[in-house]
């Protein structure tokens, strides 16, 4: 999934089959995680020194409908990621395709980051999956004090079972600038399991607050909605690399590699 970085375009049949695949397969997976119900499993992908991680779980009391429009809905999303400090809507490709700029905030002296990502999904009601990678845009080049990361892929596959739902979830994404890879694949471990408890919380709370909140307004499951939004002219979508100011974030230079294992 690295070619398709900085390539925008709609998504094929073929290219959901890919991330099913990678949700659902074993083969290169370690286990480095398990509690209860929830997994986390990472692996090494391609060149990159950037570990992909895929976290599995059950929720016995959130539908899988619930959830896909829990990470869709972008007005509900500052109410559950805090992380989050900008995020703009640029426009579609096609219903099933759309591309936004993301900023978050992060702890010093680590700079914050910022994301312009294509969104992709497939509903086939018992099974939904909703995909992210980045690409470029030419009105949303990173943002002054921010450095710009890459997500390689970032996968949500939901599936029905029962009144609840099994969720499976893959990430690969280098935050770029200087921080050490070790330390990247090392916050990233800790903080996957954080991340479940956030968006499962989220996910209870969201038929609350939809009710209160544009409940019939749910583009990504009535493209008839999506009549008056901006649509991506893939002109501007050229791939191309920023030239930043990339300091120093790592602290000592004399941090130990081997911290990683």
């Amino acid at each position: 999934f690295q070619m398709r970085v900085g390539v925008a375009g709609v998504w094929e049949d073929s290219d959901y089959a890919r991330v099913r695949n990678l949700c659902d397969g074993l083969d290169g997976w370690v286990e480095v995680y398990k509690k209860g119900n929830r997994s986390i499993y990472m692996q090494t992908i391609g060149t990159s020194s950037v570990t992909m991680f895929k976290a599995y779980v059950t929720w016995p009391d959130v539908s899988a409908t619930q959830l896909f429009d829990t990470l869709h809905d972008a007005d509900y999303r500052p109410k559950w990621d805090k992380h989050m400090t900008k995020s703009v809507d640029i426009g579609i490709i096609n219903p099933n395709n759309d591309i936004g700029y993301y900023a978050i905030r992060s702890v010093t002296p680590v700079r914050p980051r910022d994301f312009v990502l294509q969104r992709s999904w497939l509903d086939s009601g018992k099974e939904k999956l909703l995909c992210s990678h980045s690409v470029c845009h030419d009105d949303y080049p990173p943002m002054a004090g921010h450095i710009r990361a890459t997500t390689f892929l970032s996968g949500y596959l939901i599936r029905e079972n029962g009144a609840g739902c099994d969720l499976t979830y893959v990430t690969h994404t280098d935050p770029g600038g200087k921080i050490p890879k070790w330390l990247i694949n090392r916050v990233s471990k800790v903080m996957a399991p954080k991340v479940l408890d956030k968006l499962y919380k989220a996910a209870l709370d969201y038929p609350t607050w939809k009710a209160k909140n544009k409940p019939n307004w749910k583009p990504w499951t009535y493209p008839d909605q999506l009549v008056d939004a901006p649509r991506i002219s893939l002109v501007k979508c050229e791939p191309r690399d920023y030239i930043q100011d990339v300091q120093d974030e790592s602290g000592s230079e004399e941090d130990n590699e081997n911290e990683s294992d």
